[in-house]
């Protein structure tokens, strides 16, 4: 969702780069990489180093080990290197490009939880500090890398190329109705993701969040796609026949991305505990509780519809009460979330390194 918009916004320039496209493999089956490629008009990668799942150490260690290799193969060298988000991936391949002298740009830099124990965190943090051009979603990111002592020539404030792609696909998106293909009513229902080890890989935090599920499936439809790490735990706990046995929550595999989107515009409320939750909601405007103790990506709370809860399951309900009553606050647009970050992503990358 955030290479889709960047890889347009340069074949549309003559005279920027001519990109190649390198699939690492740390996401790699169907759920959730080929539907993305295929929904999102992605081309074929030039590159798949194929590394597959396993531990952080052995899959970053894998990673870099994997992209060095490639840039070491490449004659000449590339003008530089372009890693979005904060996954291994991320921060494998940017040290492996700097160790060999070439610049790194990351795209959706400065986002900060400030919460060591968040794998994605340590990413940002490390990725943040080795590259070269700092290309910023939201303002948050501009402050904390400034506070962190970047140099400002080296960060651009270009907004958020997730909604770029939110707005190219939301009209393909709402035509598949996926709230009618479901029996369910826009604006009747729930849209639910998880996936953070935090909340999945404890079998009490776990099981608490089901029964959160089932209290709120007691008062509207949920729909829960389900992430393949969730669905392993679920079924270690014991919790899946519990689940789908709960009238009113509909349990599904992982959505391509615009069956996502297309429920997401359609539900009530969401809950999650994914950051790209929290940005699209915000741009559509619907309200968001956040199952984590913070987020790092405070302008979705302050400028947007979310709520992060945290452990405390009384104060979600509270929420969806405020929610459901209509009480609930109304979101504001943000500098940047309009639909052409990727073109300034291009500009910033022409002028580094054209």
């Amino acid at each position: 969702m955030k290479v889709a918009p960047v890889l347009r916004a340069l074949a549309s320039r003559d005279h920027a780069f001519a990109p190649a496209l390198v699939h690492t493999g740390q996401h790699y089956d169907e759920g959730m990489s080929d539907v993305f490629f295929r929904q999102l008009g992605i081309p074929e990668p030039d590159v798949h180093l194929g590394v597959g799942s396993g531990s952080h150490g052995a899959q970053t260690g894998r990673i870099l080990a994997a992209f060095e290799e490639h840039l070491l193969a490449l004659s000449p060298r590339p003008k530089g290197a372009v890693v979005v988000g904060d996954v291994n991936s991320t921060m494998a391949c940017a040290l492996a490009a700097v160790k060999l002298g070439i610049p790194v740009a990351h795209v959706e830099a400065g986002l900060r939880s400030f919460d060591r124990t968040m794998p994605e965190e340590i990413n940002r943090v490390v990725t943040d500090t080795v590259a070269d051009l700092l290309l910023v979603s939201e303002p948050a990111g501009e402050e904390n890398l400034r506070r962190e002592g970047i140099p400002s020539q080296r960060i651009r404030y270009t907004g958020n190329v997730m909604i770029d792609t939110l707005v190219r696909e939301l009209d393909a998106a709402r035509a598949l109705d996926m709230a009618a293909s479901l029996r369910l009513s826009p604006g009747g229902f729930a849209y639910v993701t998880l996936h953070r080890p935090s909340n999945v890989d404890s079998p009490e935090r776990l099981g608490a969040l089901v029964g959160f599920l089932e209290t709120l499936a007691r008062r509207l439809p949920v729909v829960f796609p389900v992430h393949p790490r969730t669905a392993e735990r679920l079924r270690a706990g014991g919790l899946v026949a519990r689940l789908g046995s709960t009238p009113n929550v509909r349990l599904s595999p992982p959505l391509g991305y615009r069956e996502s989107l297309g429920l997401m515009a359609a539900a009530r409320l969401a809950v999650t505990d994914s950051g790209g939750v929290q940005e699209e909601t915000t741009f559509l405007g619907i309200p968001c509780l956040t199952l984590r103790p913070n987020t790092e990506r405070p302008v979705t709370v302050s400028a947007g519809t979310n709520t992060v809860v945290g452990d405390d399951l009384a104060l979600a309900e509270r929420v969806v009460d405020e929610i459901l009553a209509g009480r609930y606050k109304r979101g504001q647009a943000i500098p940047g979330w309009d639909g052409h970050a990727a073109e300034r992503v291009v500009d910033a990358l022409v002028e580094a390194w054209g």
